[in-house]
């Protein structure tokens, strides 16, 4: 494997001379020179890499319906468990294409080297896609994968063969009627082994009686251009949760579980995480327009929604946000989970502390200096990009009116990514415009999905664009600190080890992280669980509290090393 590394001075030399498209989008002001012990360069190498399908997400120019803004995300899993991480790349479509672009499927070749094998995988569907979630739903050893879509849902089912069968409606996940799905997530809601499904709708979308751009001074113009309609004045679709019979098969309890009792809100971005440490995962939604939604799981196979007691429904001063992607991770190390979500422009991002008593803060003033209000976001994710033990922020940008560029307004339909670097006081600082031309690479960004991509120890970047290929951002200098990777295996509880919860200490401090399926904007997160260490030489102890309620430790681990847990005891799956 090849060791990244720093830079060039070329590269510097371009970011010195673009002082104007920095002040465009603020990028510099307020930001931190990294050190040379924190430097991180990211690159885009999809091309290198091979990853050259284009992800089509409606006009180009302009477009006519909300359908065609929101595509698509994307995913790692390790299909074929040969220990390198793979890509699916979720894909759109238009409606004057007479040839339909497909879904992707690039294998790791090693050396970040991806072949394309879509047709041979059994994955070549098309269709509006929009997210994608994974996780062993028949608990055989092999990851599956979900798609949402404006239509029909599809479960690819993997044969462990190279290939996967598309089996939605033989698993019960066809629904009645045509629905908008969104953001979905794998997850063992009664902790019975079995992975359960829960997917967010967006919009009950007609095209045949949708209104047209600039048809509403409402919700049809944007600083009065003309601009598709909605989600405002368009009709709210309801999320569902499936249970897992354990025989292969799903069944709705959407209203047995609670999940029905909230309606009338247009979901995008979907979490699956225990935010109260009582060993039981919850579900946060981001909500375009209306209020975003926490499912606290009542550990009795219900759910309550208390987004609005809890602080997580609307913005500190009472506002409704245009909420897309959500990230979950410790970033203050006092081991609850905290979440960002990612907002529409004119809006900052929100950055939820966890108060750990069922409350969140909204922090977002004080951790991120300087945002800047022109970006857009969609994926988000907090990952500890340089390895050195605290959760940093990436955030996928991209405007979703392309006619906006011909109009004198202060923001672009392409936009850069920001980062956001951990400082370990609990606030971040910026360094978009030091962290290489990956991050600062101009996109209409949606998804985003984190993986090691090489296998050399820190976090590589995966972001669909819309109506362009996907960036691939290799980072090239994490790895100076040390590191570990963790791949779990459910005996008792379900096989892919989702809801796991894996607390670490190293030199006397604790970090804490899960597996966890779906996420960030409609994409997925490699499966395995990743630490950054610092200078730590090895890790003092690592407990893992198992879905089935089993507590397993391992004590004086070295460090730099992809290392398997499987959980012990009891009758393995079958």
């Amino acid at each position: 494997m090849r060791l990244p590394g720093f830079g060039s001075i070329g590269f510097f030399s371009r970011v010195a001379g673009c002082a104007a498209w920095l002040a465009l989008w603020g990028l510099g002001a307020g930001s931190t020179l990294l050190t040379k012990e924190s430097a991180v360069i990211f690159e885009d190498m999809a091309h290198r890499a091979g990853l050259d399908a284009v992800t089509v997400a409606g006009g180009e120019k302009s477009k006519k319906y909300i359908l065609e803004s929101t595509g698509s995300g994307a995913g790692f899993l390790d299909y074929d468990n040969d220990g390198l991480v793979d890509i699916f790349v979720v894909n759109g479509t238009r409606f004057d294409l007479n040839d339909s672009p497909t879904n992707h499927l690039y294998r790791n070749e090693g050396n970040n080297r991806f072949r394309d094998v879509t047709q041979r995988a059994g994955l070549g569907f098309s269709g509006w896609g929009q997210g994608t979630c994974v996780g062993d739903f028949n608990n055989d050893g092999w990851e599956d994968i979900f798609v949402t879509y404006y239509g029909d849902n599809l479960l690819f089912k993997n044969n462990g063969d190279g290939a996967f069968i598309e089996a939605a409606r033989q698993a019960g996940l066809r629904a009645s009627e045509r629905r908008w799905g969104s953001g979905c997530a794998f997850l063992d809601y009664n902790r019975d082994g079995h992975l359960d499904l829960f997917v967010a709708n967006y919009v009950d979308l007609d095209l045949t009686t949708a209104p047209l751009p600039g048809s509403s001074l409402s919700s049809c113009r944007w600083k009065g251009i003309p601009v598709f309609c909605g989600p405002r004045g368009l009709k709210a679709s309801r999320n569902i949760l499936y249970r897992n019979r354990g025989d292969g098969t799903f069944a709705d309890i959407s209203k047995e579980a609670g999940i029905e009792k909230t309606r009338g809100y247009y979901a995008l971005g979907v979490a699956a995480a225990d935010l109260d440490n009582d060993g039981w995962p919850d579900i946060y939604v981001a909500c375009d327009s209306a209020p975003s939604i926490l499912y606290r799981n009542n550990r009795n196979g219900t759910f309550t929604d208390i987004g609005l007691e809890s602080g997580t429904a609307y913005s500190q001063d009472g506002r409704e946000q245009a909420g897309m992607g959500v990230g979950v991770g410790d970033y203050d190390a006092d081991g609850f989970l905290d979440l960002a979500v990612t907002n529409f422009s004119d809006d900052t991002p929100t950055i939820r502390r966890n108060n750990r008593d069922w409350t969140f803060t909204d922090v977002t003033s004080r951790v991120l200096p300087g945002w800047n209000s022109r970006l857009l976001g969609w994926g988000v994710g907090f990952i500890d990009y340089d390895n050195d033990g605290w959760r940093d922020l990436f955030f996928a940008n991209g405007h979703i009116y392309p006619e906006i560029d011909s109009q004198q307004v202060t923001t672009r339909y392409l936009q850069p990514k920001s980062l956001y670097r951990n400082l370990g006081n609990g606030s971040f600082a910026d360094v978009s415009a030091q962290a290489g031309p990956g991050i600062m690479l101009e996109r209409s960004a949606r998804g985003s999905a984190f993986a090691d991509t090489d296998n050399d120890g820190d976090l590589d970047i995966l972001v669909n664009n819309a109506n362009a290929r996907p960036s691939l951002l290799v980072n090239q200098g994490g790895n100076r600190n040390n590191w570990i990777i963790m791949k779990l295996a459910g005996t008792r509880s379900n096989r892919s080890g989702i809801g796991a919860r894996i607390r670490i200490v190293c030199d006397g401090r604790a970090q804490i992280d899960e597996v966890r399926s779906g996420g960030s904007w409609g994409s997925q997160d490699d499966l395995r669980v990743h630490f950054g260490l610092g200078q730590a030489t090895k890790i003092d102890a690592i407990e893992v509290a198992w879905p089935s309620g089993s507590i397993q430790k391992l004590a004086n681990v070295e460090v730099n090393r992809i290392l398997r847990i499987q959980e012990p005891d009891g009758s393995k799956h079958r």
